[in-house]
């Protein structure tokens, strides 16, 4: 098996989502919840943008012990020492530095000159490399830039001392194939690229960012960038929980592992919802309320049979209790009988029909049904039979 880190970035790029905004005593709790978790890097923020930025992110880089913490630079002097003075307490401190390669982003944002672009990432991770062991260099919107630039500007960070190379799809526009063509290419096209580690980090805006991340490890992306929930801006980033768990369902396929302890993954995700005031839509692959939930009678008779049905991986597997069975005008007969076995009652054997058709017509006139909705429907069935 391959070992796959995973780069969580929640309190970063997650914590820039309109409404997500969290504070120190909150940061907190999320951080060593990811360390519980089990990720190996936790961006915690990006020093320079400010004072409050700054003190979360050495605090936090200060109490972690089994992750390791980082910090965000621009390819600045002033931002690289922003995160030196943050980090430089911790056993293995770690710098994060980006800039934009792709052309609009140096045309419209940065206003330069590709040769320009290269000279200050050159400059700046052998700044970097002056201080931090590890620096992880970013090519911001690497999958709409010219591969030609982009291989000069990987090969030259390499040279200056990054040990991690990051090519974001930064705007969600690249499909897999595409992405893991990108990284094939520059793995063979880049001097020395058996040196560094290769990170992906892909964003959701056209909702490919799991198959995008998926399609870069088969392309020997070694790091996963993500984050809990898929918080982040626009449509959010590559779910830690979709991708992680993936790996795990899928490891015939994949050959790669994470060290995230999975049962942790429902609490993480409870918790950074809850904190960031950002509900998880009930059909969210994974974590969603309904993801673990059968309503349909012939999905509730091949579930109460066995499991694996219709469930390729176990809730206990993310830290749920069990199956969820959802009673509603769907539902079968078996799954009637099973639930009134949970809260407690005995249907006859003779009494199932008659039951269940009672129980049709009260389906059909309400869209959910509570437990105390069924207690109620048995005791007046009972009665009236």
């Amino acid at each position: 098996m391959e070992r796959i880190e995973i780069y969580d970035t929640t309190l970063r790029d997650g914590e820039q989502s309109p409404g997500c905004s969290l504070n120190d005593e909150e940061k907190m709790r999320i951080a060593k919840q990811l360390e519980q978790l089990g990720v190996d890097v936790i961006e915690a923020g990006f020093p320079a943008s400010s004072p409050d930025d700054f003190k979360a992110v050495r605090d936090i880089a200060n109490e972690i012990k089994d992750s390791t913490v980082t910090g965000l630079a621009r390819c600045m002097k002033n931002d690289i020492d922003a995160c030196w003075e943050a980090l430089k307490g911790t056993e293995n401190p770690r710098v994060h530095v980006f800039i934009a390669t792709s052309p609009i982003h140096m045309a419209c944002k940065l206003k330069k000159k590709p040769e320009e672009v290269l000279e200050m990432a050159v400059q700046s991770v052998k700044y970097a490399k002056r201080f931090f062991p590890q620096v992880e260099f970013s090519a911001e919107d690497a999958s709409r830039s010219d591969m030609a630039f982009l291989i000069k500007v990987v090969e030259a960070a390499i040279k200056a001392g990054a040990t991690v190379i990051n090519l974001p799809d930064t705007v969600g526009y690249a499909t897999p194939k595409e992405y893991g063509d990108m990284f094939r290419y520059i793995r063979d096209h880049v001097s020395d690229s058996d040196r560094v580690c290769f990170s992906c980090h892909c964003h959701n805006d056209l909702g490919m960012a799991t198959a995008n991340t998926l399609a870069s490890v088969e392309a020997g992306v070694r790091q996963i960038e993500c984050t809990v929930n898929g918080v982040g801006e626009r449509a959010g980033n590559v779910a830690l929980e979709e991708a992680g768990v993936a790996l795990h369902v899928r490891k015939d396929v994949f050959h790669a592992a994470t060290r995230l302890n999975l049962k942790e993954i429902k609490r993480t995700s409870d918790m950074v919802s809850q904190l960031m005031h950002s509900p998880i839509q009930a059909n969210k692959a994974i974590v969603g309320a309904n993801a673990f939930a059968h309503e349909a009678g012939i999905h509730q008779d091949g579930v109460l049979k066995n499991p694996r049905t219709y469930e390729i991986m176990s809730p206990s597997m993310i830290g749920l209790d069990q199956t969820r069975l959802v009673l509603g005008k769907h539902s079968g007969r078996h799954a009637l009988v099973e639930k009134a076995s949970e809260l407690g009652i005995h249907i006859p054997d003779d009494a199932v029909n008659t039951y269940f058709q009672a129980f049709k017509k009260m389906a059909d006139s309400q869209k959910t049904i509570s437990d105390d909705d069924l207690i109620s429907f048995f005791r007046k069935e009972k009665m009236s039979i």
